[in-house]
């Protein structure tokens, strides 16, 4: 049996793998890491730039990060810490841009106007209150906002066109918004990292086993998809950064900390506009109110994208009901992964989520008719002609057990991780990418926490992210310095009228 002896081993080759390693590889470059990818090519899932909504969520227009209470009041709480974890991803790229460990930022970040879009008098007044709430905070300074018709066809024109002038509408836009080719980004990362000599990268392999052996370590069981055969790797530190990979990967590891863990797999679909003409008239994010009863991930929006260097424009997605867990996964993945420590939540779930199955269920037999139709309600000049449907992405939403009622849906991202802090694993989905940095030095600080304190590493982190250990939330004059830094840095000072690399100029 070969034994390779690794520092670290990073399973998948998405942005959250890519990112952790990259870290890691700053703060102690004798390291010696392996990333492993069952796939034949880097950020083929998860990060892939038609497969990802995510596209630089930083809070500005999602309104799913600001749900109403019951009082009618508006929380703001997730938006911010969203907000604020963004500009932290932000930090990271400028330092990796200003020393040539990324290529120049318009290969894979753009500026682009993020923009809410709402129409009907309840939905106003929710906008209008979402604003007032958001607006009084130093993150969300910049964030205009209008119910006169007039204004938003200069925002949106496509939106706006042909609207009834009597229909009650408002929209909110911030101009440093962004938008971001993870698919791109990921791959800029992991090709820095192959440069050096203490970095293994390994396509077209699987996990089949993983163990835990007295001393701490693991061994990974490890195929190669092409020959079939297999070797063990001996790791001191597991990521389990596979995107819907991970929760069963978790589950064969055997650690405490992982039981009671159950996944619900949703799949999605796009509209692609294939007509060049009106892909060059919408040059923004617009995003409105998800339906009743519908996930987050399915929160409709008509949105400018530019990715492999095209520019796209994409609306949806639309939710669809599915048992894999990946793209390229079994139809059996839902049922094996449902064992006896997670069987009482994921049953509860299933009761106590009905509607939210059956909502999905309908989305997946709309007509194509049907689903122009919603998109007809953004833009009410759109043509079925001028659209196709495409696949996107797959996302394993978290169950949870808890002492109430047997197991809890949730719709964001958890991070799992040994006591011992020799094994980490990313569960869930949105926000997902775009907070990916204080993600990855989330599971730095518990996995990593001796070396971390240390006066070595503070220092690199301080240089790498100038606000770590600080808080933009609360400082103000730290995150205007920082946020200069990073719109210049990255080229992001959206000029009027101005997407993509137009506006850098």
């Amino acid at each position: 049996m070969s034994l390779k002896k690794v520092d670290v081993l990073l399973v998948g080759a998405g942005v959250m793998s890519a990112t952790l390693g990259k870290l890691l590889a700053q703060l102690d470059p004798s390291l010696k890491i392996m990333m492993v990818e069952r796939l034949s090519k880097v950020a083929h899932e998860s990060s892939h730039g038609l497969n990802n909504a995510g596209t630089g969520h930083a809070g500005y227009c999602e309104l799913n990060y600001t749900p109403q209470r019951p009082d009618g009041s508006v929380e703001i709480e997730r938006a911010l810490a969203i907000n604020a974890a963004y500009e932290v991803s932000l930090q990271f790229w400028s330092y990796l841009v200003e020393n040539g460990e990324l290529p120049a930022p318009e290969k894979f970040i753009n500026p682009i106007y993020h923009q809410s879009f709402v129409w009907g008098e309840q939905n106003v007044a929710f906008l209008r209150k979402r604003y007032e709430a958001l607006r009084s905070h130093h993150l969300f300074e910049e964030m205009e906002y209008s119910e006169d018709h007039a204004v938003l066809r200069h925002w949106m024109p496509l939106v706006m066109e042909h609207r009834n002038p009597k229909q009650a509408v408002a929209g909110t836009q911030v101009k440093h918004g962004t938008d971001v080719d993870f698919g791109v980004l990921t791959r800029k990362l992991v090709k820095a990292m192959t440069s050096h000599p203490t970095f293994d990268l390994r396509l077209g392999h699987t996990i089949t086993g993983l163990k835990q052996y007295q001393d701490g370590r693991w061994h990974v069981r490890v195929k190669d998809n092409h020959t079939g055969h297999s070797k063990t790797i001996d790791a001191g530190f597991v990521f389990l950064g596979a995107g819907g990979g991970a929760l069963p990967l978790l589950q064969k590891s055997g650690i405490p900390e992982g039981r009671g863990y159950g996944g619900f797999p949703v799949s999605g679909q796009w509209l692609i506009c294939k007509n060049p003409d009106v892909v060059k008239r919408h040059t923004s994010k617009v995003y409105g109110k998800a339906p009743t009863g519908a996930p987050p991930m399915s929160v409709p929006h008509l949105d400018a994208r530019i990715i492999d260097g095209q520019p796209g424009l994409l609306f949806g997605p639309f939710a669809s009901i599915t048992t894999k867990f990946l793209k390229g996964g079994s139809v059996l993945d839902l049922f094996t992964s449902i064992k006896s420590n997670n069987l009482k939540s994921m049953l509860s779930v299933a009761r106590d989520n009905l509607e939210l199955t059956r909502y999905l269920v309908s989305e997946a037999f709309r007509s194509h008719k049907n689903r122009v139709a919603s998109l007809q309600e953004f833009y009410a000049d759109a043509k079925e002609k001028d659209w196709e449907l495409a696949s996107a992405g797959l996302r394993v939403q978290i169950i949870k057990g808890c002492d109430t009622n047997g197991g809890r849906l949730e719709f964001g991202t958890e991070i799992v991780t040994a006591k011992d802090g020799t094994l980490a694993s990313l569960l869930g989905a949105s926000p997902g990418a775009s907070t990916s940095v204080q993600a990855m030095i989330e599971v730095i600080e518990r996995c990593f926490k001796s070396r971390v304190k240390s006066a070595d590493w503070q220092r690199k982190l301080k240089q790498m992210i100038p606000s770590y250990g600080e808080s933009l939330d609360e400082n103000e004059a730290l995150l205007h310095a920082v946020r200069e830094r990073t719109l210049a840095t990255l080229g992001l000072e959206h000029r009027e009228g101005k997407t993509g690399s137009a506006a850098r100029k």
